[in-house]
């Protein structure tokens, strides 16, 4: 899923992580558009549609964990390493 983002979303994806490196503590808030764009992008693709659905729980968590913890996105992983596990059994 990640993969096919990046190639099919590249440009939503380099603005958004620009935002995200130069707002460190607001990414969160900041970048919120950006990163409605990006799902936009991506969930005009089969495969990540079918991610989206299949794997709706561990996403679900990991966003959860981003908005509880917005200044300390490394405390998200094992949410992170949840739903990328999933998405490459997909």
């Amino acid at each position: 899923a990640l993969e096919l983002t990046a190639r099919h979303c590249g440009a939503e994806l380099e603005r958004y992580g620009r935002c995200v490196a130069a707002s460190p503590e607001s990414w969160h808030k900041d970048c919120h558009r950006l990163r409605l764009g990006i799902a936009q992008c991506a969930s005009a693709h089969p495969i990540v549609r079918q991610i989206r659905r299949d794997c709706a729980e561990p996403l679900a968590a990991f966003e959860r964990c981003l908005r509880e913890h917005p200044g300390s996105a490394r405390h998200c992983h094992p949410h992170a390493s949840a739903f990328l596990l999933c998405a490459d059994r997909v």
